[in-house]
């Protein structure tokens, strides 16, 4: 058994739970916020991170099954692990530290880090790096959600 056909859905895991874990759309802070019209409720939130963890884990799996083991690969896991402490930093600044205005630009960090995985991955595999285009829009949107939360609260 390949050892990328655990370890890359362990990281993916451990990412989705740590990231749900530090979520807390219960605390008496996040209810007090005013949200804009647009804030999609929290299943819709939910659905759309389980799908966009799935897509990349497949995307991360596809490139390592294509790509000649190298320095470019070792590179691009680089990234996605990156890209996972990003994701898990985004939660932590923004449900347990209320920190607002660090995570739009964390998360405009980990927009970047998606769009830089876009890149370097599309001349491995189209498919690879198409997968994680709803990932780019998803963190776009949910970038401006939170400047939009920002705007309306300080």
């Amino acid at each position: 058994m390949k050892t990328n056909y655990f370890i890359i859905p362990l990281i993916t895991i451990l990412t989705a739970v740590i990231g749900s874990w530090l979520t807390n759309i219960q605390s008496v802070w996040y209810n007090s916020l005013s949200f804009p019209w647009f804030t999609p409720p929290g299943w819709v939130i939910g659905l759309a991170w389980t799908i966009i963890f799935i897509l990349t884990m497949i995307s991360a799996l596809i490139v390592w099954q294509q790509e000649k083991k190298s320095k470019l690969l070792f590179f691009i896991g680089l990234i996605f692990v990156f890209n996972a402490v990003l994701n898990i930093f985004w939660s932590w600044l923004f449900f347990n530290q209320h920190l607002i205005a660090p995570a739009i630009i964390e998360a405009a960090c980990l927009g970047v880090s998606v769009v830089l995985l876009i890149a370097l991955i599309a001349p491995i595999s189209r498919l690879a790096a198409w997968l994680l285009a709803p990932y780019a829009f998803w963190v776009a949107f949910a970038t401006y959600l939170t400047y939009s939360i920002w705007l309306l609260n300080f």
